[in-house]
């Protein structure tokens, strides 16, 4: 018996286990060297980028949180004294427009995207790989298009500037970043629950409404408040058709010239008088603050949802 044992051929596999252990204790080393020094780069890159970032937020805190306020977010604008920035008054019909502006655009957008999302998801015909193309175009093309087709097609056609046409310009911004997000998450839902379904005699529609988008609901919630968090600091298209002067009066009606924060911005730090450049910051602090809040929420309440789902 051990003579036929011995006697056999070597095994190959054994062999080639044997030579990569030996390769890799010969190569350990640079490995881990390499790994380190890798490792050390991004932790570089990640500081550099950290750079302009907290640069930016420092600036942000020291010139405008000295306007923040409950009266400097309620009581509109006024003409300001140059001897006090006191007399800058709040930016509260800007803080009303942006709210109306990206509430609707998110109206618009939201039921639009979804289903753009879910059609992407279960879909793979020619018109579902064409449509995907031009989510993607659109994802990455620049916002300051989207403006421009809005003032042309809206406030030359009405001969008005107006709020509508940002909402607009900001739903066809968002809608792709949605169709994107909820695509991910409906591919992300596991086949054999559709399959599942499909066995019980449900018909498709039903188990897409009741099965797959349920289960897909945390990753849409998350892409529709980033969407809109990226709606809500959007300069280029709202500059365009929004209106060319500040409004300081009161005004819920999209149908008419708004003044969102930030055009406000962009109005303030191009203004003559010294209290308007640096209420500036104020209106940017709020609008950043807007935005973190928007997207930080998204986070939070993604994963709770999802902890709940698996508990």
């Amino acid at each position: 018996m051990s003579s036929t044992i011995t006697g056999l051929p070597p095994d190959p596999i054994l062999e080639r286990r044997e030579l990569i252990q030996l390769r890799a204790s010969q190569t350990i080393a640079r490995r881990t060297m390499v790994s380190r020094v890798i490792t050390a780069l991004l932790w570089v890159g990640l500081v550099i980028a950290l750079i302009p970032l907290g640069s930016v937020v420092l600036a942000l805190l020291d010139k405008g949180v000295r306007f923040l306020g409950w009266s400097f977010l309620t009581a509109l604008p006024q003409l300001p004294n140059l001897a006090s920035l006191n007399d800058i008054g709040g930016i509260g019909n800007a803080v009303v427009a942006t709210l109306v502006i990206d509430a609707l655009a998110g109206l618009v957008a939201v039921p639009i995207g979804v289903v753009v999302g879910l059609y992407l998801a279960e879909g793979s015909s020619r018109p579902a790989n064409f449509l995907r193309t031009v989510v993607e175009i659109m994802t990455g093309m620049p916002s300051i298009l989207l403006g421009v087709f809005a003032y042309e097609y809206f406030v030359v056609t009405m001969k008005s500037y107006s709020g509508i046409a940002a909402v607009i310009a900001l739903s066809m911004l968002m809608v792709p970043v949605i169709a994107k997000a909820a695509e991910l998450a409906f591919t992300a839902v596991p086949r054999s629950l559709r399959e599942a379904a499909l066995a019980l005699g449900a018909r498709e529609s039903r188990v897409a409404r009741q099965v797959v988008f349920p289960s897909a609901l945390p990753g849409v919630l998350t892409g529709v408040l980033l969407a809109l968090a990226r709606a809500v600091g959007e300069t280029a298209p709202v500059l365009l058709v929004v209106g060319p002067t500040i409004s300081n009066l009161w005004n819920w009606n999209p149908l008419k010239p708004m003044t969102p924060m930030p055009m406000l911005i962009f109005g303030y730090a191009n203004s003559q008088y010294p209290s308007q450049r640096a209420a500036a910051w104020g209106v940017a602090l709020t609008l950043v603050a807007l935005v973190v809040i928007l997207t930080t929420s998204s986070r939070l309440i993604s994963a709770r949802m999802r902890r709940e789902r698996h508990s």
